[in-house]
């Protein structure tokens, strides 16, 4: 079994939120809950109100850093549209996006359409006019989709996409594969809750099931979800449980591809049986 890690690129500033949304106010209440229920400390009080003023919700630069020591290769989901709490522009995605090309990470479509082919067409569309990237996959924010939206996303033109969350094989849909993910630091740290509700020795063993169970199902491929936004001092229990789980994978002996890699792999599978 391999792993692949992707990141989804869920916000980068605080005043893209401001009047935008409820973010801020969730935020603030968030972090007052956590602390109230000693799931953070005071210094992860003080430290998220610093990244607060300094308007500063991404950590995309360290955590490729990081991957980068840890033979990780780094794979994004970025927008090019606003949805659910996600609403920075199109200029912003850009900035990031070059320098993301820069540091050889893979990029893909942080996805908003998922019900018409339509208009998840025009959304693929405005992601290759930005990026000047034409053989991308995508995931959709929140992994929202419903029974017609692996069709759409094939259909559009996608390379592969991760958004179904399950203990399957990678399987094409058309001619774009589907790479099914298994963790996302959210649903182990959060526990079905809106704030972190376990702490990191349960979030070890909690991951380490679902690892076992990767394997119970002969998993080639082992997909992780990992948001930048949580590469942070600030969050700390989630910096940890990261660098836990990378470090916990490579005394394991798994090795980390991108999904270009795993696509490359299977193709070549497929033809020598």
């Amino acid at each position: 079994m391999k792993a692949i890690i992707s990141h989804d690129i869920d916000h980068i500033t605080v005043t893209e939120h401001l009047l935008r949304d409820t973010i801020v106010p969730k935020y603030i209440a968030r972090i007052h809950i956590e602390l109230l229920l000693g799931k953070i400390s005071t210094r992860e009080y003080i430290l998220r109100w610093s990244e607060f003023f300094k308007n500063k919700w991404q950590n995309i630069d360290e955590l490729i850093t990081f991957n980068n020591i840890k033979g990780v290769p780094s794979s994004f989901f970025i927008a090019v549209d606003k949805g659910i709490g996600l609403n920075y522009s199109n200029e912003a995605a850009l900035v990031w996006i070059e320098q993301m090309k820069c540091r050889s990470c893979e990029i893909g479509v942080h996805g908003m359409s998922f019900d018409n082919v339509v208009d998840v067409r025009s959304e693929r569309d405005a992601f290759v006019k930005l990026s000047g990237l034409t053989n991308a996959g995508m995931r959709m924010h929140y992994v929202k989709r419903n029974d017609e939206s692996l069709k759409y996303f094939s259909e559009a033109g996608y390379k592969y996409d991760s958004t179904i969350h399950a203990f399957e094989n990678p399987y094409k849909i058309g001619s774009m594969w589907e790479f099914p993910f298994q963790i996302m630091d959210g649903w182990v740290l959060e526990g079905g809750k809106r704030w972190q509700s376990i702490n990191l020795e349960q979030a070890k063993e909690e991951t380490k099931k679902l690892i076992d169970k990767a394997h119970q199902h002969n998993l080639s491929y082992l997909g992780i979800d990992f948001h930048d936004r949580y590469f942070s001092e600030s969050f700390r229990s989630w910096l940890d449980w990261y660098t836990w789980l990378v470090d916990h994978l490579i005394e394991n002996k798994i090795e980390f591809v991108n999904f270009d890699s795993a696509i490359k792999e299977l193709e070549k599978s497929k033809i020598t049986t």
